[in-house]
């Protein structure tokens, strides 16, 4: 029987970081889970920021959340493995990105819900060109891109649902 090797710290690190913690570890719906815990820490961690520090968070992110998963590509020997959830805050903080800019409004919970179930539906149905990136772009930056594709339109469909409504 062969042994696996022992993850470095680096690779336990990254892990950590793509799972986010346990949150990818929750058996049922993980994607949902991090999705969730997107949603819960944007009216403190997203929210009040300014467009332009909101932008650079997203590059952080995007950048850390590359390496991330990854790495545990790699270190978990599966292609995208469902434990690793970085990439729905990635994708769940575009969505929200474009929004409360001038700081929260009344209907801030509701609507930053309705962008959470707008941002899921987006990354499990997966149409064009959201299944496209995520089929054609190998590696972490697949992993992130098609999230963060799939943010772009739940932006997009909220702010045209709000247009019309």
């Amino acid at each position: 029987m062969q042994e696996r090797p022992i993850p470095s710290i680096t690779d336990r690190l990254a892990v950590f970081a793509a799972t986010l913690g346990p949150v990818g570890r929750i058996r049922k719906a993980p994607g949902t889970w991090g999705s969730a815990v997107a949603l819960a820490a944007a009216p403190w961690c997203l929210v009040p920021l300014p467009l332009a520090a909101r932008a650079g968070l997203l590059a952080v992110i995007l950048a850390g959340g590359t390496w991330a998963a990854g790495r545990a590509e790699k270190v978990l020997d599966r292609k995208d493995p469902g434990c690793v959830v970085v990439d729905e805050l990635l994708g769940q903080w575009t969505a929200f990105t474009p929004f409360f800019l001038s700081g929260p409004t009344p209907t801030m919970g509701l609507d930053l819900f309705e962008l959470f179930l707008l941002f899921r539906f987006f990354d499990i149905l997966k149409p064009w060109p959201i299944r496209a990136v995520d089929q054609g772009v190998p590696g972490g930056i697949g992993v992130m891109l098609d999230d963060f594709v799939a943010g772009l339109f739940a932006a997009a469909a909220f702010a045209l649902l709000h247009l019309f409504i």
